[in-house]
This record gives C-alpha cells, sequence and structure tokens, in this order.
C-alpha cells in the first residue's frame, strides 16, 4: 500500500474525530451552558483556533522555526490532550444522565400501570442547573487530568529496578546493570535542556550497559543535532548502544545513524557483539525496527542478527517493537529489551494497549525460556502527557538463571 494511501488511511478519522469533537464540546460545555453572545463567540473563536492548530501543530514548528513557534506548537499539542479528556468526562456524564433519564421514565411507566400517583416533573430551570453544573464538573475534571498529564509528562522520568534472570549468564558477570533509554522523541517538544537532565540521572546510575532502543527524534540531524548532541555525554563501562525505531527512519535512519556514531554511540543495524571478557561475557544483538521494510530500507534481519549467537551462551537482543518475539523466542535468544509501546501513554491508550499487545505493552514477560522487557519510554509523542503511563528509565539488574 503507498505510503500516502496510509497516513490518509490515518488521517481522515483524525480529522473527523476531531471536528466532531470540537463541535460537541462547543455545544455541551459552552452554548448548552451560557445565553451570553459575547461568551459564545469568544469560544466559538477559541475551538476554531484550537481546531485549526490541533491538525497543524507539528507544521508550525517546521515551517517557522523559532522560539516562539515552537511554544505555539506545544500550546496546541496541549490544546488536543484537552480536548481528549473533556471530550471523555463529558460524555461519561451525558451517558450518565441518559441513563438517568431512561430509568425515570421506565419508573414512570410502571408507577402509571400500578395506577399510582407519578412523582412531580423536574421543573426545566432545575433540570437547566443541573446540567449547567454537571458540564462544569466535566470540563473541571478535564483541566485537572489534563494538567496532571502535562506535569507528568515533563517531569523525570522514574528509574525502574527490574532484576533478570538471565540463561547462561557467567557468574562473573552477576549484578551487570543494562540501563535502557527508549521513545525519547526528541523534538520540538522535547529539546536539550530535558536531553541533559537524562544524561545526568542515567550517568548516576553507574551502568554497565546503555541501550537506547529507538524511537530517539522526530526530526531531522540538521534541525535537531545541537538538541541530540548531549547524548554524547552517556557514560557506560561496556558502552552506549542503539537501535533503530521507526520514528528514526521518519526523520532519516542513515543520516542519524552517522550523526550518533560520531558521538561515541555504537549503532548495531542487524548485527551482534560480545559484551565483557572472554568467558565472562555475553552476545548483545541489535536488529533494524520491524516495519522499516515499509519505508523502503533495509529493515529488520533477525538471521543477520542472531548469526553469531550461540544457544550455549547468554544472548540480550535490542528491538524497537516487541513484534516478532515468539520467532525471538523460538531461537533461543535469552531476552529482548523493547519500547515502542509507550505503555498507552495515556489513558485510555493504556488500556488499548494491554488489548492489543497483552502482557508485552509494559513490563517484563516470558515466552518459553525466553524474557522480554518493554518500556513505557522516557518521552512522548503528541499531546505532552502522560496519563497511566509513567515515563521511565528502565535498570535491567542481570542475575545467572
Amino acid at each position: 500500500m503507498p505510503r500516502w494511501v496510509s497516513l490518509l488511511l490515518f488521517f481522515v478519522p483524525v480529522l473527523a474525530v476531531l471536528l466532531v469533537g470540537h463541535v460537541y464540546l462547543y455545544r455541551r460545555l459552552v452554548r448548552d451552558v451560557t445565553r451570553r453572545q459575547g461568551t459564545r463567540r469568544a469560544a466559538q473563536g477559541l475551538f476554531a483556533v484550537g481546531f485549526v492548530g490541533a491538525l497543524g501543530s507539528r507544521a508550525i514548528g517546521a515551517a517557522l522555526p523559532s522560539e516562539g513557534a515552537r511554544s505555539l506548537g506545544i500550546l496546541f499539542l496541549l490544546w488536543t490532550g484537552l480536548v481528549l479528556y473533556l471530550l471523555m468526562f463529558t460524555l461519561a456524564v451525558d451517558a450518565v444522565r441518559l441513563l438517568a433519564a431512561w430509568r425515570a421514565r421506565r419508573q414512570a411507566r410502571g408507577a402509571e400501570g400500578a395506577r399510582a400517583t407519578p412523582s412531580a416533573p423536574v421543573s426545566p430551570e432545575r433540570r437547566a442547573l443541573l446540567g449547567q453544573g454537571l458540564a462544569m464538573g466535566a470540563g473541571l475534571a478535564g483541566v485537572a487530568v489534563s494538567a496532571y498529564g502535562s506535569w507528568r509528562a515533563y517531569h523525570p522520568p522514574d528509574v525502574r529496578d527490574i532484576p533478570v534472570r538471565l540463561p547462561n549468564l557467567p557468574r562473573a558477570l552477576e549484578g551487570l546493570t543494562l540501563v535502557q533509554l527508549t521513545d525519547i522523541h526528541i523534538g520540538g517538544v522535547i529539546q536539550r535542556r530535558f536531553i541533559d537532565d537524562l544524561v545526568a540521572r542515567t550517568n548516576a546510575l553507574k551502568p554497565d550497559v546503555i541501550a537506547i532502543t529507538g524511537d530517539l527524534v522526530d526530526g531531522s540531524v540538521d534541525a535537531l543535532g545541537g538538541f541530540a548532541g548531549g547524548l554524547g555525554r552517556l557514560s557506560a563501562r561496556y558502552g552506549t548502544w542503539f537501535v533503530t525505531g521507526n520514528h528514526d527512519y521518519y526523520s532519516g535512519a542513515n543520516a542519524w545513524v552517522a550523526f550518533l556514531e560520531g558521538l561515541g554511540i555504537h549503532v548495531l543495524r542487524n548485527r551482534s557483539v560480545s559484551i565483557g571478557d572472554g568467558a565472562a561475557s555475553f552476545q548483545l544483538a541489535g536488529v533494524d525496527d520491524w516495519s522499516a521494510h515499509r519505508m523502503g530500507e533495509r529493515g529488520y534481519d533477525l538471521d543477520a542478527a542472531l548469526r553469531d549467537v550461540r544457544p550455549d551462551r547468554a544472548s540480550v537482543l535490542l528491538a524497537h517493537q516487541p513484534s516478532n518475539f515468539d520467532e525471538v523466542a523460538r531461537r533461543g535468544v535469552g531476552l529482548q529489551v523493547s519500547g515502542h509501546t509507550h505503555g498507552g501513554q495515556m489513558f485510555p491508550g493504556n488500556l488499548m494497549g494491554d488489548l492489543i499487545w497483552g502482557e508485552r505493552n509494559a513490563g517484563l514477560s516470558r515466552t518459553g525460556d525466553s524474557l522480554i522487557y518493554v518500556s513505557r519510554g522516557c518521552g512522548f509523542v503528541g499531546p505532552p502527557m502522560r496519563v497511566g503511563a509513567p515515563p521511565e528509565i528502565a535498570r535491567l539488574v542481570l542475575l545467572p538463571a
């Protein structure tokens, strides 16, 4: 399927949902709440500008590369997230109102059938007041959740310690730490200060190995190289290793690979290396992103990545997506380290992620004798919000099985 067709199939439903959502919220939170024409006109303007901005938030930063344009783009992305939660709470309130009205009608019919005295109908004024109160409550709830989600997205990622019993790991490597950074999404929203703090927190963990498992950037080397350059200060005993993610291909993967190698970061493109010394070592492999072939790139090649991996030796595979892990487990790889899912990032996305990915949406899970750890990621994509899926730096502590 041509890429423009895929984009069309994605953006047309998104456009429709955004348009209907903006109209619905205006009607429920403004038109049904106030009769003041000035307030209504102001709200119409706000929702119209918000709708257009939500569609073009990313294009604004690309077309007008300035701090003002960046701030405007962030504002529109925040608006998009706010609309999502306003819509969610308002729909929930309306569903409850409809259910209550349906039950009241049933009770009224039952009372008439039993020739009982029906209760007095609710006055229009009281109904309007109740509707206003519920609309305001839904609006306040949406604003509160959005504010929390934005704070959580920009708050430093949690450090999660995960003990992993790796088959065939030499006793000499017991306690080796692999710190995973993934789905950072450096771009118009996440820039140098965020990266500097992430690097400092990572180095403070004194890792033996650092793994960056894709979706590092959302933009070209020319636009974002100055922000990503701080990653060159990452420090680990056995080095920093990178595999590509789907967003890296949208951003020019080959150019970014060259850039990262210039920073001293090692890139695993369908190959493996030995980590450690002599017998006290394990095999670290990496694959290109699972979906790279859709963009005409060399893509995921598990055979090449595992060519030098032996079943009697400890092995770790870095792969951006959890896809194809059943095959990886069948090949006898001890541990796969992935990202991509963001753990759903924003409720109810976390629940949808659980439906799509199951236990591989986030955390450590097992298939046969093989383990996979899927991180919720350090950054975010789309609205700068995290609700129900906090960002993380994963510190995997390797132990003999």
